[in-house]
């Protein structure tokens, strides 16, 4: 059940724990404030009362849970209204690598307490409804960065991208022909031999995702000034394809290569890693002599 939970999270409905943690820039009402923050919690609800309160100015004890809380993914409310997204859909949450925060609208809805009133004092015509239970529309309680980590979601792309960063990806080295001394007017040619994909299984959160890596741009770092950027890790000779030209003097060539990644989670579909990262290989250092021409007699 709990690898269905991503999708889950667009219509995700949950009731919240009192909490005594206040979130910054909070919509309050009359009497009471209830803050969204995005704490140790999925999604936690804290409540001040009014000025001259006494009973709730330690925000340690509400009576009831006032309010019940959903999470919506902006882009999929977008999609439903105008088949698109907005650019205000997306923003990006700073996350520590085990933690899952996403961007969210959060809205509420009212929820019966003890005393058969709601927190705005509505009263039910006829019989009350047992408390908790909700009424009313749902409000739209704003957007904001919520931590789900405790619902236990799938790694999100960005989190497995924040993983992808710290794997141990090949340093490509750089080999140049002819091995050794070059020669003016002879052009050198690079290639690297290293591995351009590699497969990765890490555990995050109890999760089993493997990732692909794969080199797919490599800069060569001539040395003299002059950087060459490929899609190929190139060959060497006859099947060569990156050569440079060279004028005599010493020379320190290196490789960046950029990788990519697609990942799974649990043998599922595959899906590419946003963003990419790159490795700089090993130098390597050689000299390009100039040729001089010089004429002897055939029968010394």
């Amino acid at each position: 059940m709990r690898r269905a939970l991503l999708v889950l999270l667009a219509v995700l409905v949950m009731p919240l724990p009192t909490s005594t943690a206040h979130a910054a820039g909070s919509d309050c009402e009359e009497r009471f404030c209830s803050d969204v923050s995005y704490g140790e919690g999925a999604l936690e609800a804290s409540f001040l009362g009014g000025e001259g309160d006494a009973s709730y100015a330690d925000r340690s004890s509400p009576p009831a849970n006032p309010y019940r809380y959903r999470l919506l993914v902006p882009c999929v409310v977008s999609d439903a209204q105008i088949e698109a997204c907005r650019p205000s859909d997306f923003r990006d949450c700073n996350a520590a690598p085990d933690r899952v925060v996403n961007y969210y609208i959060v809205e509420r809805q009212r929820l019966m307490l003890p005393d058969n009133t709601t927190i705005d004092g509505f009263v039910p015509i006829g019989p009350p409804p047992p408390p908790g239970t909700p009424v009313g529309e749902w409000e739209n309680f704003g957007r904001r960065c919520v931590d789900v980590t405790a619902l236990d979601p799938p790694p999100s792309p960005a989190e497995v991208f924040r993983y992808f960063q710290t794997l141990p990806l090949p340093q490509l080295p750089t080999q140049q022909q002819p091995p050794g001394d070059g020669l003016v007017g002879l052009p050198v040619i690079f290639f690297t031999d290293g591995p351009t994909t590699q497969t990765f299984t890490l555990d995050i959160r109890g999760f089993t995702v493997d990732i692909t890596a794969t080199a797919t741009s490599f800069t060569w770092h001539t040395g003299d000034g002059t950087d060459l950027t490929t899609t190929g890790p190139g060959a060497p000779y006859p099947d060569h394809t990156i050569t440079h030209d060279y004028a005599s003097g010493s020379y320190t060539a290196s490789l960046t290569t950029t990788w990519t990644a697609t990942f799974t989670i649990d043998g599922g579909l595959t899906v590419p890693v946003p963003g990419s990262t790159t490795t700089d290989g090993p130098p390597v250092t050689f000299d390009v002599l100039q040729a001089r021409p010089v004429l002897t007699n055939p029968f010394d």
